[in-house]
Parts: C-alpha cells; structure tokens; sequence
C-alpha cells in the first residue's frame, strides 16, 4: 500500500462525524469499530493481586502484653524505690525513737509487775521502734512464768505496746519445803505478796521432773476437783492435800472437825467413792474414835486404818477381837462395833507394831 493510500483511508477513519454519523451503526456494518472497543473482563476468572504487608517482629496481641507487663514492672519499681525511702527515713529519723519507758504501753497485768516487763525492752530505750525484734520481745515475755500469753505492737511514731495474759493457778505446790503456785497446765509460778488464794496443796511433784509430767498430773487434779464439784454440791472445798505421785491413785486428806483423814479414791469415780466415805464416817469413829485413812479403791470392801496415837496395843478393843468390825449400811442405828460379823467378812490381824493394823470393812449395801 501507498503512502497516499494511507493517509486517505485514516482521514477516512478518523473523520469527525456528522449528524448523520453518529446514528447507530449496526455489528455488522462497523467490524472494525468492534474490535476497537475493549472486551470486558469476568471478574471470575481474573487473577487477585496481592498486596504486601510489612509485618513486624512480635504479634499485636503478644505486643500489648508485653507493654502492659512492663509498665507493671516499672510501677512495682517506683513503688519499691519509695518504700526503701520511706523506711530509710523512718529507721533514721528521731521521730521514731522510743525515748524512756513511759513509751511502753502496759495492760493486762495483775501480778506481773512493770518492772518484770521493762527489764525486757530496756536494750530498746533510746532505739528506732522498727530495730525492735518483735518475736523475740513476746518470747521474752512469755519466759515469765506469770505470763501465758504476750502481744507486741508498734504504735507510730514512737511508742509501743504490749498486752499480756497471766496464767490462773489452781492449786498450792509443794516442792521440798517450798510452796508455790501452779496452773492448770503444769506451770510452777511464786507466790505474789500483793494476793491471796485458797487451794489445796499439791503433794508428789518435783522441780527436777520435765513440764509435760506435771501437765498429766494436773490433768488428774482437773478431773478430781470437776468430779467433786460437779452436783453442786463443791466438796473440793474439803481437801486441805492431794497426793498425786501415784498416777493410779489419788490420794486426798479431807478436814474434817474429827481430825483430817487420808483417803484412797484411786483413778476413777472419786465423786462416788467419797460420798461413801461420808456416808461412813461416823460409823467408824464410833468404833475407832480416831479414823487415820480410808481406802477405797476396792470393790465391795472398804480398808479403814484408825489413828496409832490413839490406840493403844493393849487396851484397843479391836485386838481382842478375833474377826475386825463389819459396817452396816450407813442408815443403821447401831454402832459399827455392835454389828455382828458377817461370814464372808475379810479378816487381818494387827500388825505386831505399835500402829493398829488397818481394818476391813465390808458393806452390804455394796458399795466401796
């Protein structure tokens, strides 16, 4: 094709259009106008392209713990960082010292005195009160042996205070020839000279012997006296002693106006056991004037040894006798002695000492 040919034919494609040309032109009369127009795509067929993403080194959600763990971190510094000030100031700092004793605050004493208690925190006189070892002050405390219990306190700025409970004694103590008080626990205390109390004496314990064996006895004591007591009718209040080197039998001496008696009332039932020696015991002064100890551990029998002062060895009526007095139930009008005997009564003959051999006596209501 020629140059000519060229030019004409694109002055003919690219001619404006008139009017009438730009009527609607059929497919088929314009193929080539159809080829020009671009062909539309199916969006389903069409590739996606992908975007990059520029990621970084830790997830979002592993990020924004990890800040929230470090601001944590720096609050508990700041905070530490305070509180070191704070008590480096208040360990230094004259305004927490404990001045003299009045810094000391005293309650729950009775029998401790103040100066029991001062002798404790006099190495503290004149020190910050937080270089004060508590524990070890209770412990202090406590070593008193008044003292049960010990609680010690700061009170800011400069004082302290300590409350005490003191042991309750239940009963005197005899060690050697000394006498003292001692708690329900076990726990050996002196004598107060500002107080008085009124309790039997306890007999059979010795310093040397460890707290826990005390303890038990006086668990035997507790019982006794709650035994005793327990119908109201309060006849601990008898006892002036109580035997307990015997952990097997308990051993009481009961004032009586008749003279004191020792009495046997083993390891159980006490409150029956000394009912049936009241119930007795006029039986048996009527027939040996002076009652010197009962025993009563044994079922169905009941020993009574009079006293040897008063008897004689040869005018007492008992050696004369061949079969020992036998006890009617204490209801009967007779004498003892006037009893007949019975014939399954127990039988012992006096010892050749001085001392009048204990008599059996058999009741026969059955009780000991």
């Amino acid at each position: 094709m020629s140059r000519a040919n060229v030019t004409r034919e694109d002055e003919t494609l690219f001619r404006p259009r008139t009017a009438a040309a730009r009527e609607p032109v059929a497919e088929d009369d314009s193929p080539r106008i159809l080829d020009l127009d671009p062909e539309e795509e199916s969006p389903f067929l069409r590739a996606q392209k992908r975007v990059p993403v520029r990621r970084g080194p830790l997830a979002k959600k592993t990020a924004n713990r990890l800040k929230v763990v470090l601001a944590a971190l720096a609050a508990a510094a700041a905070l530490a960082v305070c509180a070191s000030a704070i008590y480096s100031y208040g360990e230094h700092s004259w305004r927490f010292r404990l001045r003299s004793g009045s810094s000391v605050e005293i309650a729950g004493t009775q029998t401790v005195s103040r100066r029991q208690v001062m002798e404790v925190f006099g190495a503290d006189l004149g020190h910050n009160i937080f270089l004060v070892p508590l524990d070890q002050r209770r412990r202090q405390l406590e070593a008193i042996p008044w003292v049960e219990s010990a609680t010690v306190i700061r009170l800011l700025p400069d004082r302290l205070r300590v409350d005490l409970t003191e042991r309750t004694p239940v009963a005197f103590v005899r060690m050697g020839s000394r006498i003292s008080l001692i708690d329900r626990n076990g726990v050996v205390m002196e004598l107060p000279r500002s107080r008085k109390y009124s309790f039997p004496v306890i007999k059979g314990m010795s310093e040397s012997e460890p707290l826990s064996t005390r303890a038990a006895r006086m668990q035997i004591y507790s019982a006794l006296l709650r035994e005793l007591d327990s119908e109201g009718a309060h006849y601990s209040q008898d006892l002036s002693e109580v035997d307990l080197s015997d952990p097997e039998d308990a051993k009481v001496v009961a004032a009586d106006p008749g003279g004191a008696v020792l009495i046997h009332l083993g390891n159980a039932d006490f409150l029956r056991r000394y009912k049936t020696y009241l119930a007795h015991l006029q039986e048996w002064r009527q027939q040996f004037q002076k009652v010197d100890s009962v025993d009563l551990r044994y079922e169905r029998q009941i020993i009574v040894n009079p006293d040897s002062s008063l008897h004689a060895a040869s005018t007492h009526p008992a050696q004369a006798a061949p079969h020992p007095a036998v006890a009617k139930p204490a209801a009967a009008a007779k004498p003892l002695a006037a009893a007949k005997p019975a014939a399954t009564a127990q039988v012992k003959k006096p010892a050749p000492a001085r001392k009048p051999s204990p008599r059996t006596v058999k009741t026969s209501s059955g009780t000991q």
